[in-house]
C-alpha cells in the first residue's frame, strides 16, 4: 500500500512531465525564435534567436522585441525581427569603438557624464568619443576628461559653430534648435578615414555593453548604410491629433537618438547631396520640422529605403509621450538602451517610469572615479600624465605616518567646470570676482553670499557625485540662487581622506574672467557695499560722485601692470549666530566696542591677523602699508594672475599663509583698505581641524610640508627666502581653530 500522499505527488510529476512535453513540441524547445531555414522555411537545424532579441511568448503582444502593434505590414516577418541566422560576431577584444556625439551648453554636458558613465560601466572595448560641442561644452568636458583619465578612452572635438552654416538655413521648431540637426552632417564633419560610428543623443542610458551594439554593424547588407530602431509612437502615422503632418516616413518612421552609420557608403552615396535635396523639397510644404534631424532622415529613407538597416527595438526603449515602448520588452534584462527622448525627461509617464528612473539615477549619482579601471587585456595609450602620476605614487611608503598627505597630494580629482548655467560678466577692467571653495555643509552659506556680493563669483565645491545631484536640486529651489547667472559653481568629486582646499582655490582661481579676485573663503560675508567699493559701477543706492571718489578703488590705486600689490579687507568674527550685520564701518565698530563683534580670531589666534593693525585701521581715511609677518593671513584682492596656492597643503593647516608667503616673495605690497571688512560667522568645526587638535602626528606631518615648502621656496628665490625660516620653524598651535 502506498503512503499517504504518495498518489498526489506522482500525479503532479506526471502533469508537469506533460506540460513540459506539450510546450517543446508546440515551440520547438525555443520560446523566442520561430526555426527557419536561410530561405525562410520552417524547421531548419541549428536555428537559434537573434543575439539582442528578448525571450518572448509565442503571441508576440506586448512583450515581444519585434514588432509594434498597429504598425502598418508588421507580420511573422516584420522589419523589428532579429531573424533567426548566425549571430553576429562580437567586434574583436581590443577594436576600437567609434561614437559620436552632439552637445552644447552646460545642462546637455552634463547628460553626456551621464551617458559617458553607463558606457564605461559596461564596455569591454576602447572607446573613442567624437564630440560636436559649442564653446561652453568644450571647456566644461575637455578639463573633464583631462581629469578625469579613464584607460582606454580617446576624445577629439569638433567644433558646432564651423557646422552650424551648413544646417542654419534649415527652420527647426526642436528644443534642440540647430544643434539637433547637427548629426546631419557627421558624414562630413567627421574625419574622412573614419568608417563606421555609433551616434548617440545625450539623454540616452546604456544597459549593456556597446561592443553589442558595434556588432550590429555585421547585419548590414552591402548597400545599407545607416542603422535605427523604429519609432515607438504613432508620430509619422499623422493620427494625434487634427490637421497633424508629419514629415514623410516609412511606416512608423524610425527614431535618430541611437544610430550607426557607415560613414564610407554615406560619402561614396553622394549624403550631402542627397538629404539637402531632400529637405529643400519638403520645406516647400512643411514650415519647418518638428523634429530636427529626425525628421530629414525619416524623410530620405522613405525615399531610398534601401539604406535602412533595422535594429532590434531594445537598442532604443523610447521614452516619449504617446510612446509603446513597454511592448519592446518584457523584463530588464531585456533593456539595451533608454532614450529619455520626451521634453519631460525624468518627468515622462510611462508605466514602468520608477524602474527606468532608478536605473538613470544609479548612474547619475553613480562615483565616477570606480570607472578608472583599465581594460588589462587591451594595451593602450595612458591618459597625458597618468604614468608620471602612477610612478610618483608607487615610490609613496605606505608605512609613512604621513602617508594620507603625500597621497593626497598626487590626487588628480575630476573636476566640472560651469556645473550649472552661467553668464560670464560683461567686460569692465576693473570688475572683481569673489573666490571661495566650499563642501556639502556649508551650502547653507550661498544665499546670504550671494545677497552681501552682487558682483561676479567663481566657487569651487568639494562633492561626490550623489551630492553633486543634491547641489543642483538646492540650487533650483533657491529664488536667490536660481536667479543669479553670474555665479559659477565648479565641481571638484571628492576622493581621498584630506580636504584638497588649495587644490579647490585654484580650481576657483583659474576660472576666475575678471581681471581682479577677492580670495575669500565661504563662512565670510563681505560688507554690503564692498563690491561697488573695490570696482565702481555707480549702483543705485550709491550716488556716482561719491562712489568715484573713492581712494581705495582699484582704478585709482593703480593696481596692475603700474604697481604689484594684494588689497588686504580686514575680518572681524562674531560668535552669535544671529546678529545684525553693519552696513558701514561706523556700524562695525560700534559692534566692535560692544563685544559683538571681535578681530578675527583674536581668542585663538591672534597673530594670523595681527599684522593688519586694526588699532590703525579704526581711524583710517586712505589705504596704508603694512609689512609681512610671521603666519600673516589676510583675505586679499589681487589680480587675476597672482600666484596659485600650493597643492601640498591639505587638510588644515597653513594654506593661506603659504600663499601670502609666496606674495611677499614675489614683492606684492599688502595695502589694507580703510573703509573694507568682511565678517566670519560661527559653524562647527570641520573634520580636519579636529584631527589637527587631537593629533600631533598631523600636526608633525603638518611641519614637515612647511620644511619641504620651504626647500622649494628657496630654490625660486634664493637667499631672499631666508626672511621666512623663523616662521616655518615656529610650531602650530593646537589650539588654532
Amino acid at each position: 500500500m502506498l503512503p499517504r500522499g504518495r498518489p498526489r505527488a506522482l500525479g503532479a510529476a506526471a502533469l508537469l512531465l506533460l506540460l513540459l512535453l506539450l510546450g517543446f513540441l508546440l515551440f520547438g524547445g525555443d520560446l523566442g525564435c520561430e526555426r527557419r531555414e536561410p530561405g525562410g522555411r520552417a524547421g531548419a537545424p541549428g536555428c537559434f534567436p537573434g543575439p539582442l532579441m528578448p525571450r518572448v511568448p509565442p503571441d508576440g503582444r506586448l512583450r515581444r522585441a519585434a514588432a509594434l502593434d498597429g504598425d502598418p505590414g508588421a507580420g511573422p516577418g516584420d522589419h523589428n525581427r532579429s531573424d533567426c541566422g548566425p549571430q553576429p560576431p562580437p567586434p574583436p577584444k581590443c577594436e576600437l569603438l567609434h561614437v559620436a556625439i552632439v552637445c552644447a551648453g552646460h545642462n546637455s554636458s552634463r547628460d553626456v557624464i551621464t551617458l559617458v558613465k553607463s558606457m564605461l560601466f559596461y564596455r569591454k572595448n576602447p572607446l573613442h568619443l567624437h564630440l560636436v560641442t559649442d564653446a561652453v561644452a568644450r571647456n566644461i568636458l575637455e578639463t573633464l576628461f583631462h581629469t578625469w583619465m579613464v584607460p582606454a578612452v580617446r576624445v577629439s572635438f569638433y567644433h558646432a559653430d564651423q557646422l552650424k552654416p551648413q544646417v542654419s538655413w534649415i527652420p527647426n521648431k526642436h528644443y534642440s534648435g540647430l544643434y539637433g540637426l547637427m548629426k546631419l552632417v557627421l558624414p562630413s564633419a567627421l574625419p574622412a578615414e573614419l568608417a563606421r560610428v555609433i551616434v548617440l543623443d545625450t539623454d540616452v542610458t546604456f544597459a549593456s555593453d556597446i561592443s553589442e551594439l558595434w556588432a550590429l554593424f555585421a547585419h548590414f547588407s552591402d548597400t545599407q548604410a545607416i542603422g535605427l530602431v523604429e519609432n515607438q509612437s504613432d508620430w509619422y502615422l499623422g493620427n494625434l491629433w487634427k490637421n497633424h503632418r508629419p514629415w514623410p516616413a516609412l511606416g512608423r518612421g524610425f527614431n535618430t537618438g541611437v544610430i550607426l552609420l557607415r560613414l564610407d557608403r554615406l560619402r561614396q552615396a553622394g549624403w550631402e547631396q542627397m538629404w539637402r535635396l531632400t529637405a529643400r523639397r519638403e520645406l516647400l510644404s512643411l514650415p519647418a520640422t518638428s523634429l530636427a534631424d529626425q525628421d530629414i532622415f525619416n524623410a530620405v529613407i522613405k525615399e531610398h529605403p534601401g539604406l535602412v538597416q533595422r535594429l532590434p527595438c531594445v537598442w532604443n526603449v523610447q521614452l516619449s509621450d504617446h510612446t509603446l515602448a513597454e511592448r519592446c520588452y518584457s523584463e530588464a534584462s531585456d533593456l539595451k538602451v533608454i532614450h529619455w527622448n520626451s521634453p519631460k525627461k525624468l518627468r515622462v509617464k510611462n508605466k514602468h517610469v520608477e524602474f527606468f528612473r532608478n536605473f538613470y539615477l544609479t548612474f547619475l549619482e553613480y562615483d565616477g572615479n570606480l570607472l578608472r579601471r583599465e581594460l588589462f587585456v587591451c594595451p593602450s595609450q595612458p591618459p597625458p600624465g597618468a604614468e608620471q602620476l602612477q610612478q610618483a605614487l608607487a615610490q609613496l611608503d605606505e608605512e609613512d605616518p604621513c602617508f594620507e598627505f603625500r597621497q593626497q597630494q598626487l590626487t588628480v580629482h575630476r573636476v566640472h567646470v560651469t556645473f550649472l548655467p552661467h553668464e560670464p560678466p560683461p567686460p569692465r577692467p576693473h570688475d572683481v570676482t569673489l573666490v571661495a571653495q566650499l563642501s556639502m555643509d556649508r551650502l547653507q552659506m550661498l544665499e546670504a553670499l550671494c545677497r552681501h556680493w552682487p558682483g561676479p563669483m567663481s566657487l569651487a565645491l568639494y562633492l561626490t557625485d550623489a551630492e553633486a545631484q543634491q547641489f543642483l536640486h538646492f540650487v533650483e529651489a533657491s529664488p536667490v540662487l536660481a536667479a543669479r547667472q553670474d555665479v559659477a559653481y565648479h565641481v571638484v568629486y571628492r576622493e581621498g581622506p584630506l580636504y584638497p582646499v588649495n587644490q579647490l582655490r585654484n580650481v576657483a582661481l583659474a576660472q576666475a574672467l575678471t581681471p581682479y579676485v577677492f580670495l575669500s573663503d565661504i563662512d565670510f560675508l563681505p560688507a554690503y557695499s564692498l563690491y561697488d567699493y573695490l570696482s565702481p559701477r555707480c549702483p543705485a543706492l550709491l550716488p556716482c560722485s561719491w562712489v568715484l571718489l573713492l581712494r581705495a578703488s582699484i582704478e585709482q590705486l593703480g593696481l596692475g601692470s603700474r604697481r604689484k600689490a594684494a588689497l588686504v579687507v580686514p575680518a572681524f568674527e562674531t560668535l552669535r549666530y544671529r546678529f545684525s550685520f553693519p552696513h558701514s564701518k561706523v556700524e562695525l565698530l560700534a559692534l566692535l566696542d560692544a563685544g559683538t563683534l571681535y578681530t578675527f580670531r583674536y581668542h585663538e589666534w591672534p597673530r594670523g591677523h595681527a599684522p593688519t593693525d586694526y588699532a590703525r585701521w579704526r581711524e583710517a581715511q586712505a589705504p596704508y602699508r603694512v609689512q609681512w609677518a610671521a603666519n600673516y593671513e589676510p583675505y586679499v584682492v589681487v589680480p587675476r594672475d597672482c600666484p596659485r596656492y600650493d597643492p601640498r597643503f591639505v587638510g588644515f593647516g597653513w594654506n593661506k599663509v603659504a600663499h601670502i608667503v609666496e606674495l611677499d616673495a614675489q614683492e606684492y605690497e599688502l595695502l589694507v583698505l580703510p573703509e573694507a571688512f568682511t565678517i566670519h560667522l560661527p559653524h562647527a568645526p570641520s573634520l580636519d581641524i579636529s584631527r589637527f587638535r587631537s593629533s600631533p602626528t598631523y600636526r608633525d606631518c603638518l611641519q614637515a610640508l612647511k620644511d619641504e615648502f620651504h626647500q622649494d621656496l628657496s630654490r625660486h628665490h634664493g637667499a631672499a627666502a631666508l626672511k621666512y625660516l623663523p616662521a616655518l620653524q615656529q610650531p602650530q598651535s593646537p589650539a588654532r581653530g
